[in-house]
């Protein structure tokens, strides 16, 4: 893309003047529109150092209500930033609904850096450049606009432009020094850029390549692109077509609920204690092995109401240092939940490297309570299921142990807890109305909970149906899978 760029013919500085006027009076009107409209915009701009990105952020934004966008400058990734996944870094700062969000260099520049420091190896760019189209995907398809400007400049311009602002001592210190590393290695560095470009260069969220040599010609450009993709969102909204996606994933065979034999028990009280202390304590110093190998471990919980789910996790949580594990009880979304990517509540959620989140609910709700109380389309919640084994993927690739389990039980089961939840004063805050309306829809939901088993349980992030008519039998259980799956990672000790 780079290679190929022919410069921009020169426009008249009256012309430009007048039309860019007109231009940024149009965007405060969009700004407006957007807000109506409930239609969030991510503007990445990435191009050369010295290429003029703060600029013409400048100016972009010199007309904009500044309560309602944001602009993220991604600096030197913290300690702190490197031990979480790629994406994190942008997925927590997407738009709620009705904002802009412009970022000031991102995914691009970051993975050209990478490759520069060695960061990540070359054989594993393409991978990191699909998990860039996904995430682009997933937010055009989640309905939000996104837009690319890539500033271009030739390396006899970026040398003036260097000598220029280290000649003045108020603005020497904006040269750093891999401003001269892009001109001494120029070629290296296009080439690098062309590659990201082309790879992630997708009908949903193109790449405008800008003649930025002449300032006032880029952001006269820069407005024309901007304003005219939020016109044809605001008239077509982003998702409104489904996306092609030709992967498919490595699916496991799982069993119909139905099929599940529950009358799977402990021998005794005094085995369950016994068994409980030794995989509590295996599991412990499986803990600090995570910790020191910097892998995360990411469990979800899934399950009947009154299934047992809060007393197992109770038992697995005991058995870890509470410094680095952390349990996330996911309620209804808040406003500003609804207001984003259904996954950014879980992503935002997610462990450092050696830490272990323990979801109690999950991003499954998608396809089952907000599947069947109507609270998102048809359209998303079956799209959730391809977008939630891209999700697990990624983490797996960025090195997690991702781990799902049902808690299952039967309907005269859960409705003997019901009553007993009832009729103990102290257990009675455990049962709403809630839970006995669920109950009336006992089949609706086995219907999804299968489905969602059937199409989610990948050989990177299966699906564990958990047997829990008896709680001790499926405590134990689930410590011993989650002990098995470290030790086959890590490799058994000696």
């Amino acid at each position: 893309m780079l290679k190929e760029f022919e410069p921009a013919c020169k426009t008249d500085f009256v012309v430009s003047d007048h039309a860019l006027e007109q231009y940024r009076e149009k965007l405060s009107a969009q700004q407006l529109s957007l807000k109506e409209k409930k239609l969030p915009v991510i503007l990445l701009i990435e191009g050369w150092g010295t290429a003029g990105k703060g600029s013409l952020i400048g100016r972009l934004i010199r007309y904009l209500d500044p309560r309602f966008f944001k602009v993220c400058t991604r600096s030197v990734p913290s300690d702190e930033e490197l031990r979480k996944p790629f994406l994190w870094h942008y997925m927590k700062d997407i738009p709620q609904a009705g904002k802009i969000v412009i970022f000031d260099s991102g995914w691009i520049e970051e993975t050209v850096r990478a490759v520069e420091n060695r960061d990540l190896d070359k054989k594993d760019l393409p991978e990191r450049l699909e998990s860039i189209r996904i995430f682009e995907r997933q937010l055009t398809e989640n309905g939000y606009l996104v837009i690319k400007l890539f500033l271009h400049i030739s390396k006899e311009e970026q040398k003036k432009r260097l000598d220029r602002l280290e000649e003045d001592k108020n603005t020497d210190w904006r040269v750093t020094k891999r401003d001269h590393q892009q001109n001494e290695h120029y070629d290296k560095f296009r080439k690098r850029f062309d590659k990201c470009l082309e790879a992630t260069d997708t009908p949903w969220a193109p790449w405008h390549v800008l003649d930025a040599s002449n300032r006032k010609d880029a952001e006269l450009e820069a407005f024309r692109i901007v304003t005219r993709a939020i016109d044809d969102a605001l008239e077509t909204r982003p998702g409104s077509t489904p996306l092609p996606k030709p992967e498919q994933f490595p699916l496991l065979d799982m069993p119909l609920l139905s099929q599940v034999d529950l009358d799977r028990a402990v021998e005794s009280d005094e085995a369950y204690h016994t068994q409980l202390k030794a995989a509590q304590k295996r599991l412990r110093e499986l803990h600090n092995t995570l910790y020191r190998k910097k892998i995360p471990l990411i469990i979800a919980y899934e399950g009947w109401d009154a299934a047992g789910k809060g007393g197992n996790i109770k038992r697995l949580a005991a058995a870890l240092d509470p410094r680095g594990a952390e349990v996330q009880p996911i309620a209804a979304p808040e406003p500003y939940e609804l207001s984003r990517h259904y996954l950014w509540r879980f992503w935002t959620r997610l462990p450092k490297t050696g830490h272990v989140t323990i979801f109690d609910r999950s991003w499954y709700g998608r396809v089952m309570v907000e599947r069947l109380e109507g609270l998102c389309s048809e359209a998303d919640w079956k799209r959730a299921y391809y977008e939630m084994n891209e999700f697990e993927r990624e983490l797996v690739r960025w090195g997690a142990i991702v781990m799902k389990f049902w808690i299952h039980i039967d309907p005269d089961t859960q409705l003997e807890r019901f009553r007993e939840r009832q009729n103990t004063p102290e257990k009675r805050w455990k049962i709403t109305d809630e839970d006995w309306r669920n109950r009336e829809k006992w089949p609706l939901y086995e219907t999804a909970v299968n489905e969602m088993l059937q199409k989610t349980s990948t050989s990177f992030a299966p699906w564990y149906i958990i047997e829990s008519k008896d709680k001790h039998y499926a405590r134990l259980k689930v410590l011993n899978l989650v002990i098995d799956t470290i030790e086959k990672r890590i490799g058994k000790p000696d």
